[in-house]
């Protein structure tokens, strides 16, 4: 069901400002070209009203009223060290392709990790962007609701997590519950009984989301899940600490890992064992990267619909850039089981 969204698209005006303010659009133009002519008390009424409607009185507000310049930013987050994940670099290069299309192109911006508005509010204030794609939709994150006090428009590739049945903004997800489920599954009827799981701390929302593939097709099929799962960072290196403490202490025919970069570090203490991957021990990952597709035996991965998730998001920034602007409900996209030697 389409939307109409009315003034949540449109970035605050000149005359919005002088509204809220109580003071004429001239002084406004004054207080932002030559705050000089000003007295300070208005100078600073016309200032508060300035941070708090989020108006930008340059380049960039112009551009994002007039949706002219076809520009989407993207902000791209720094490598992790010890990753041997390239998600991001196959989802952007399928972005910028199907974004050409539509006749849109990608503004890569970087952002400091510890802030998350930081690239948002520089680009605003720097350039013209018509919209921005947000990937970092974890819980808590404070972009989307900072991007709608500044009513620039937006669309996030991962879905609300405090509640997406009541979203104000579009989304376009992947199931990776489902993932997961597929993965497990596929290991079951392989006949193993005992599978271990290996993801990301608790705090990652993502992660619980794909340890709950896993826990749910466990119990479906009566498998104890007890003593056979662990949390770690997104590295090779605490995979495979974590493959070293479930050999240890669970003795598992399979693993089931949160990402391809999990299970690489599974192989790894495999071949230190001098266990063979898909004949003694099982192995799927999540992502289907490069590396699952290159390493020996070929790891079992997951991979994820990103062509179809850059089609959806461009769709939903058509919506929100047209006249008048509407968005869709969220979409779900299913991912697949691409099987290889490791199970």
């Amino acid at each position: 069901m389409n939307r109409v969204i009315g003034r949540l698209s449109a970035p605050p005006t000149l005359a919005d400002v002088a509204e809220l303010a109580g003071v004429s659009r001239q002084t406004v133009s004054n207080a932002v070209n030559n705050p000089d002519l000003l007295r300070e008390d208005t100078l600073a009424r016309v200032q508060a009203a300035i941070e708090e409607l989020g108006y930008q009185p340059n380049r960039a507000a112009r551009s994002l009223r007039t949706r002219s310049s076809r520009l989407i930013g993207l902000r791209i987050a720094p490598a992790q060290e010890g990753n041997a994940n390239a998600l991001m670099d196959r989802f952007v290069h399928a972005l910028v392709d199907t974004s050409r299309e539509a006749g849109y192109h990608i503004l890569l911006f970087t952002g400091d990790v510890e802030d998350p508005i930081a690239g948002y509010d520089d680009l605003l204030r720097s350039t013209a962007v018509d919209a921005f794609i947000v990937t970092d939709t974890f819980m808590g994150n404070p972009a989307a609701a900072w991007l709608r006090s500044r009513r620039a428009p937006f669309v996030a590739f991962g879905r609300p997590w405090d509640d997406e049945h009541d979203s104000v903004h579009p989304w376009v997800e992947i199931d990776s519950a489902a993932g997961a489920a597929m993965a497990t599954e596929h290991l079951i009827q392989r006949g193993h009984h005992r599978i271990a799981w290996i993801g990301w701390r608790k705090d990652s929302v993502l992660g619980e989301e794909r340890r709950s593939g896993w826990t749910r097709t466990m119990r479906e099929h009566g498998l104890a899940t007890t003593g056979l799962a662990s949390r770690v960072e997104d590295t090779i290196a605490s995979g495979r600490a974590a493959t070293v403490a479930l050999l240890d202490e669970a003795s598992p025919t399979a693993f089931v890992c949160a990402s391809d970069t999990l299970a690489m570090g599974v192989l790894h203490e495999l071949y230190a064992r001098g266990l063979r991957p898909g004949e003694d021990i099982a192995v799927t990952g999540f992502d289907d990267s490069q590396v699952a597709q290159t390493v020996p035996p070929g790891l079992t991965s997951v991979r994820q619909p990103l062509e179809d998730a850059a089609v959806a998001l461009v769709k939903a920034l058509e919506g929100l850039l047209g006249n008048p602007p509407y968005f869709s409900d969220g979409v779900m996209l299913q991912p697949r089981l691409v099987v290889r030697g490791t199970s």
